[in-house]
């Protein structure tokens, strides 16, 4: 039974054009899919988003995708299908790296900071799981053409949770929920699509 509710919702996800069938992020062109703007309507917002409860497991790659009303971010982590991956999202003013206290800067309009409860590192180990530095642009991550998007950057991985700075284009509404064993945000292209 388990087995059928995983292999539905996998095939809801690929339908929605959401998903691959190997899990990768699908992404449009610019400008593609549908024209009508009412199919963005969704209730999201700019408040902060949170999930406190995690096992903590090591954070194994971060992906980023286009879609016609949203643009998407994914934390891949090593972990089994459906245990718990805390997470905290909101907008600052600056971010500061966990430790150092030393600002990290990035560009845009506005600033999501996005904490994981994954570390970048195996957490019996010590090895790295994620090859990101902190303060440098994502590895594999190019925003070029994204409509929310501007800049991300590697903020550091500390005491379990890794932290992700977003430049956005400007204070757009989002929405984080974790699937599998992915946490998405999802940032909305314009406020007027969602009024």
């Amino acid at each position: 039974m388990r087995r059928l509710s995983t292999a539905l919702a996998a095939l809801l996800l690929a339908g929605a054009g959401l998903v691959t069938a190997t899990g990768a992020i699908a992404s449009e062109p610019a400008g593609g899919g549908a024209t009508d703007a009412s199919d963005c309507r969704v209730g999201w917002g700019s408040r902060p988003r949170s999930h406190p409860d995690s096992e903590y497991h090591p954070l194994t790659d971060i992906r980023t995708g286009r879609h016609r009303c949203f643009d998407r971010m994914v934390f891949d982590v090593h972990t089994s299908h459906g245990h718990p991956i805390g997470y905290h999202v909101g907008y600052v003013d600056q971010l500061y790296q966990d430790g150092s206290g030393d600002v990290v800067t990035v560009a845009g309009g506005a600033l999501l900071e996005i904490r994981v409860a994954a570390p970048s590192h195996d957490p019996e180990t010590g090895g790295p799981r994620y090859p990101g530095r902190a303060g440098h642009p994502l590895p594999g991550v190019d925003l070029t053409g994204y409509p929310a998007f501007r800049e991300a950057r590697l903020v550091g991985s500390f005491e379990g949770d890794t932290m992700v700075g977003l430049g956005l284009k400007g204070r757009l509404p989002f929405r984080v929920f974790q699937t599998g064993n992915h946490v998405v945000v999802d940032v909305a292209h314009s406020w007027h699509t969602f009024r």
